[in-house]
């Protein structure tokens, strides 16, 4: 359960009203939630607390340092998938033991850096990769630990984009080229330690079943090459769980971790986890504001000023965001939300319960895809108002960015009854402060 609710009418993130940090800070602005960021980790924690797992959050999922330093300060580790992400993992204080490293396309000198801090493993996407990886590991006369992503062709029903563990997938290595890899060239990699097997066959995953089929597929693999004498110490299960955006009936940690671990205990290995959405997901939020309101053949449009650029997943996914009015001026959506206060569904005193409209959600961007929610009932808006757009805490900031000249915006996080400005909104200075104009190019 996330601490978004609504107590006297208002939309609250813990003990703040939304509407007094939107006032103060600007709109757009990022939302984020202490409590539930926290209840989230730890759910996983005590759903896996018989293995003791390596709970690596994903950086790609939201990279603000504060997030960052409030997860690893209670124990976990990151997952990161550039050089940039290792930057500001050191900078949040992650011991580097507790990084783990993926992305299919890592370049020498980020390896080089990786090699130098002393991550606790890369995980390999390819034979080419290896051989850059022992190469560098040779030159720094390192030995590089490294575990090998193994792409098990097994679909997972989620959006096509994120499905990253079929065979049309970039991702991964199969299980024969692997298996070859192991056991006829291994001894290529002097400069090698191989500590186990990655997996990661997509995110968004509401059931269990494709995670225990790839489990079985890579465990076969595992039981193999331990018979040749190679020890595999550690499987990484990746990320992946799915959240609540709409109607989705997303498993449980405790569901997940009693489907999955009856088929990895076997294995004698230790276990690492890369949950991302699953952590940050539901405790975020964006908040904007209604600009205009516009009709046109029989549709209604409320302009507001996030867009695409802030939030792209609706456009580049189709993703659904359940859109909420923070005022008590919209119970038929706010009803929807958790409540504090039995006083929360009842309105202000003499005041009538406002008539509901169809409206589009429509962003500032010079895009016909920048639309934040299709066909949603809100009640009768007023410029100035302010909406929520829940479930924006994953892939939304750190999928920012500057289009049609637009700074990012601020991102906020709540504890308790205090909120803290944890990212200030980008100026139009920053907009240019990297570009050069040359002097000779007018010559």
């Amino acid at each position: 359960m996330h601490e978004f609710k609504v107590r006297r009418g208002q939309l609250y993130c813990e003990q703040v009203p939304v509407d007094r940090i939107a006032r103060a800070v600007g709109t757009p602005v990022y939302i984020y939630s202490y409590k539930t960021l926290l209840d989230h980790f730890r759910k996983l924690q005590r759903a896996f607390r018989q293995v003791d797992p390596l709970i690596c959050f994903s950086v790609k999922a939201n990279s603000n340092l504060a997030i960052l330093k409030i997860l690893i300060n209670h124990g976990a580790g990151l997952d990161i998938v550039s050089g940039g992400e290792l930057y500001k993992a050191l900078q949040a204080g992650c011991p580097p033991k507790r990084i783990v490293y993926a992305s299919v396309g890592k370049q020498p000198e980020e390896i080089r850096e990786a090699l130098r801090v002393g991550i606790f493993c890369f995980n390999v996407e390819s034979v080419p990769e290896l051989e850059t990886i022992n190469a560098e590991a040779r030159r720094l006369r390192r030995l590089a630990p490294v575990a090998l992503r193994i792409n098990p062709d097994v679909p997972a029903k989620t959006h096509h984009y994120i499905r990253t563990g079929t065979a049309e997938s970039k991702f991964g290595i199969d299980v024969e080229t692997a298996t070859h890899l192991v056991l006829d060239r291994w001894d290529e990699f002097s400069s090698m330690r191989l500590l186990g097997f990655h997996l990661h066959i997509g995110s968004q995953i509401t059931q269990a079943h494709p995670f225990v089929r790839a489990i079985r597929r890579v465990g076969a693999l595992m039981r193999q090459l331990q018979r040749h004498g190679f020890a595999m110490k550690w499987l990484n299960l990746g990320g992946g769980l799915g959240i609540v955006y709409k109607d989705e009936r997303p498993q449980t940690a405790e569901a997940f971790a009693k489907a999955v671990l009856p088929w990895i205990t076997p294995l004698k290995v230790k276990l690492i986890l890369e949950p991302g959405r699953f952590i940050v997901g539901n405790a975020g939020i964006l908040v904007t504001k209604v600009l205009y309101l516009k009709g046109m053949r029989g549709k209604r449009f409320v302009v507001v000023d996030a867009g695409m650029n802030d939030l792209i997943r609706p456009a580049l996914y189709g993703a659904y965001h359940e859109v909420v009015p923070t005022s008590q001026d919209a119970p038929e959506r706010l009803s929807r939300l958790p409540r504090q206060s039995s006083h929360a569904s009842r309105g202000l005193p003499g005041r009538a319960r406002p008539r509901t409209q169809l409206y589009d959600v429509v962003g500032p961007v010079c895009e016909s895809a920048d639309v934040v929610a299709r066909h949603r009932r809100l009640p009768r808006l007023e410029p100035g108002e302010f909406l929520a757009v829940l479930g924006a805490g994953a892939y939304g900031f750190t999928m920012a960015s500057n289009y049609n000249g637009r700074p990012r915006p601020a991102e906020v996080l709540v504890k308790g009854s205090r909120y803290f400005l944890v990212r200030h909104r980008e100026t139009l200075e920053d907009l240019i402060r990297h570009e050069v104009v040359p002097k000779g190019i007018f010559d």
